[in-house]
C-alpha cells in the first residue's frame, strides 16, 4: 500500500472515530438531543457535499466524507437500539 493510501485513511479513520465520539458524548450529555437534530445535521452535510463548484481539497473531502459516515452510522445504530 503506498504512502498516500495510508495516509488518507489514517485521516478517515481519525476523522470518523473523533466525530462518533463527539456524537455519543453529546447524545449522553443531552437528553433533548433526538435523531431527527442528528439527521438535521447530517442533511446539511449532504447539502455542503454536494455543494463542490469551486472544488475541495482531497484532505477536505476526507474529512466532510468522514464526518458523513460517522454521522449516518451513528444514526444507524440508535435506530437498530430504538427497535429492540
Amino acid at each position: 500500500m503506498s504512502e498516500t493510501v495510508d495516509w488518507e485513511e489514517k485521516r478517515y479513520r481519525d476523522i470518523f472515530d473523533d466525530e462518533t465520539r463527539l456524537l455519543v458524548r453529546r447524545r449522553a450529555a443531552d437528553a433533548s438531543c433526538s435523531i431527527e437534530d442528528i439527521q438535521g445535521i447530517l442533511d446539511s452535510l449532504y447539502v455542503l457535499d454536494g455543494n463542490n463548484a469551486t472544488g475541495r481539497s482531497s484532505v477536505q473531502q476526507i474529512a466532510l466524507s468522514a464526518t458523513i459516515a460517522a454521522y449516518e452510522a451513528f444514526i444507524h445504530q440508535w435506530q437498530k437500539e430504538s427497535t429492540v
